[in-house]
């Protein structure tokens, strides 16, 4: 498994910077609902999240298959069919282009390295 030195955030979409939503945005341009993941938290909870990295952090957006629908359809960034609008695609990567936002790891390793870090503490 590949280690990261990179701190790791689990974090509600809501409490996420500006910056930080538009850049998932500009990665997640379909939507989020499929590319959630489930893991056990430090209390051996089952949660889903949304895995997203940045060259600072690891983020695990917390949130559900109806948020995610709803964040979504409530967001005028994207149109009727879930899909980022081309007009904020562009500005988006034109306002990210220096960023480096891809998930290096397998989005499981990241889940479990989250919740590794979270026992320890």
């Amino acid at each position: 498994m590949k280690s990261s030195n990179k701190p790791r955030v689990i974090q509600s979409y809501e409490k996420l910077s500006q910056e930080i939503q538009e850049q998932i945005k500009l990665y997640y341009p379909e939507g989020y609902m499929d590319n959630l993941i489930e893991f056990k938290n430090h209390k051996n909870e089952m949660v889903s999240a949304l895995p997203f990295e940045t060259d600072e952090k690891i983020y695990m957006v917390r949130m559900s298959i109806r948020k995610a629908q709803e964040l979504i359809e409530e967001d005028t960034d994207f149109d009727d069919d879930g899909n980022l609008l081309d007009s904020k695609r562009e500005s988006y990567e034109d306002k990210y282009s220096d960023s480096d936002f891809l998930l290096s790891e397998d989005e499981e390793d990241v889940a479990e390295e989250v919740d590794e870090d979270l026992d320890d503490e």
